[in-house]
């Protein structure tokens, strides 16, 4: 089954709350993961490479959206260590990705008869994990 990206939402555990709110409207989402890096353990008699699994890599993930400036201070307010979630579908019943990290926000520059946009990145500090349905 494949699923479109419409009615998919960036959220943020709530500070009073162990809930996930919406955070802001999304344009673009990153990967939710990457491939781990790699260990080789080739020798001398061996005719091919060989590897085994390192750790998963994680890299800073990047969110568009448009700029609004209330969503860009709602942001900036945003300091320290959050928890975040990609809920695909409102409720999530299409999936749920869950991560912690730190946000920065920027607004992106644009030319002639363009919308203005801000990049998130947000700088993961554990793994990301698909949530169990």
């Amino acid at each position: 089954m494949a699923i479109s990206t419409s009615g998919i939402y960036l959220k943020v555990k709530g500070t009073a709350s162990e809930t996930y709110e919406d955070l802001v409207d999304i344009k673009a989402f990153p990967d939710m993961g990457a491939a781990p890096q790699t260990i080789e353990t080739t020798t001398l008699s061996d005719t091919a490479q060989k590897f085994i699994m390192g750790v998963k890599t994680t890299v800073p993930m990047e969110f568009t959206a448009n700029y609004d400036p209330a969503d860009y201070d709602k942001l900036i307010a945003l300091t320290g260590e959050q928890n975040f979630a990609l809920y695909f579908g409102k409720n999530g019943e299409n999936g749920i990705f869950t991560w912690s990290g730190e946000l920065t926000v920027w607004v992106v520059g644009a030319g002639t008869n363009a919308a203005v946009d801000m990049k998130i990145s947000i700088v993961p500090t554990g793994e990301i994990n698909k949530e169990k349905e």
